[in-house]
C-alpha cells in the first residue's frame, strides 16, 4: 500500500494533485502543530480542547488553500460552490477529527509519547483518508451536478 500510494506521488494520473495535496498539509500540519503547543503552553488549555480547536481552525485554512491550488481545475469560485465546498470539507475532515483524536489520546495516555509528537502521528494516519475523501467528494460532487 505505501510502495503504491509512493509511485502514485511520482506517476500516476494523480500526481500533480497528490504532491500539492500532501504540500499543503504538510505545512498545515506544522501550523496546527505549532497551534496545539501554543494553546496548551501559553493558554494553558487541555491538550484534547487545544487540538480540536486547532483541528478546525486548521481546516479552514486547508480549504482555502486547496481550493485555490491543489484542486484549482475544479475550484468553487462562486459563493454558494465555495460555502457548499467549505461544508463538505468540514464534514470530510470533521470525519476525521476522531481518528486524529483517538490516536492523540491513545499514544499520549496509553505509551506516554508527548502530545506534539502524537499529534504528529494522528495527522499522519488521518491524511490518506482525508485526502481520497476530498479529492472524489469535496471537489468532484460538485462538478457531476453542474
Amino acid at each position: 500500500m505505501l510502495r503504491r500510494f509512493l509511485r502514485a506521488i511520482l506517476v500516476g494520473p494523480e500526481a500533480p494533485q497528490l504532491r500539492r495535496f500532501f504540500l499543503v498539509g504538510s505545512l498545515a500540519a506544522g501550523f496546527q502543530t505549532a497551534m496545539l503547543g501554543t494553546l496548551v503552553e501559553w493558554a494553558n488549555l487541555q491538550y484534547l480542547l487545544a487540538a480540536l480547536v486547532s483541528i478546525e481552525i486548521t481546516i479552514l485554512l486547508q480549504y482555502g488553500v486547496n481550493n485555490r491550488w491543489t484542486f484549482g481545475a475544479a475550484r468553487h469560485s462562486g459563493l454558494d460552490e465555495y460555502l457548499h465546498g467549505l461544508v463538505r470539507t468540514n464534514l470530510v475532515r470533521g470525519s476525521a477529527i476522531p481518528i486524529q483524536i483517538g490516536i492523540l489520546y491513545l499514544l499520549v495516555s496509553a505509551a506516554a509519547i508527548p502530545y506534539l509528537v502524537a499529534n504528529g502521528v494522528g495527522i499522519v494516519i488521518s491524511g490518506v483518508y482525508r485526502y481520497l475523501l476530498e479529492s472524489r467528494w469535496t471537489w468532484q460532487g460538485w462538478q457531476e451536478r453542474n
